[in-house]
């Protein structure tokens, strides 16, 4: 993943908007007797309170690459069944199996995410699962915006091209990557429409995550113009309306459930 120092106060700023998908993922996993629950990229905890409310008595470990996001976790959590590694996605290998993995917008930050996929599906117990959430809005205009800007200078001699988040697949692909013999695979994607208060509340929520690195990439006074610049751009591509800013943003769920031999 690019080395992005996370800011958990200004991503939590629309925790509800963010939260709700892994909701409405978790609402189709359907597994009430999993014991061993994995969250990959568990960010600040914020979905935590959803994992032990679905599953009261599991053993819960969250998984994440950010020290700053996994000190907000462990703040906010007061349950000794739910633990936190430090840990990057691409190198995990657990000492047990899980019953349950779930991903919440996090393999998308990783470019070979896809490829990873076999890997982490070795760590599903038989009749376990894995269920993701990634970002489908990468032609949205807060994105194209994004990289139009970081590719003007004096923008771009100070940005590494890796920091731009790359596309996702599209959901069909996820479903063939996933698609391995002995496990069924369902997938659906919706588009949300949330309401966002404040003088620039699209630039206030791509801040806290994909245009994360790139202004970490900037130096300061540079990096005010470019803010400038984007949130004027984004005003005018996400005007205000009588209720607030309309951000839509579609978000893509894939589940992998796990054939128990015993049952087969």
């Amino acid at each position: 993943m690019p080395s992005t120092q996370w800011n958990p106060g200004a991503y939590l700023t629309y925790a509800s908007e963010r939260t709700q998908p892994f909701i409405d993922l978790l609402q189709r996993v359907r597994a009430p007797r999993a014991a061993r629950i994995v969250d990959l990229g568990c960010g600040p905890g914020n979905g935590m309170p959803v994992l032990r409310g679905m599953w009261p008595t599991a053993q819960i470990t969250g998984i994440d690459s950010s020290e700053e996001m996994l000190e907000r976790a462990r703040e906010a959590t007061d349950d000794d069944r739910i633990s936190y590694t430090r840990a990057d996605i691409r190198d995990l290998h657990l000492q047990e199996p899980a019953d349950l993995i779930v991903s919440n917008a996090a393999l998308q930050w990783i470019p070979e995410h896809r490829e990873l996929l076999p890997s982490i599906m070795d760590n599903v117990a038989e009749g376990g699962m894995l269920a993701v959430q990634v970002p489908g809005n990468f032609n949205a205009p807060s994105h194209q915006l994004l990289a139009e800007f970081a590719a003007k200078r004096p923008y771009a001699e100070h940005i590494d091209p890796v920091a731009l988040l790359k596309p996702t697949a599209e959901l069909t692909d996820y479903m063939l990557d996933v698609s391995q013999t002995g496990w069924e695979v369902e997938a659906w994607e919706t588009r949300y429409h949330h309401v966002l208060h404040g003088e620039d509340p699209v630039f206030d929520w791509i801040s806290a995550a994909a245009a994360r690195p790139v202004l970490q990439a900037l130096p300061g006074e540079v990096r005010e113009q470019f803010s400038a610049e984007y949130k004027a751009a984004l005003r005018e591509a996400y005007p205000q309306t009588r209720i607030g800013t309309i951000l839509p943003f579609r978000r893509m769920f894939f589940i992998a459930r796990r054939q128990d031999a015993q049952r087969g």
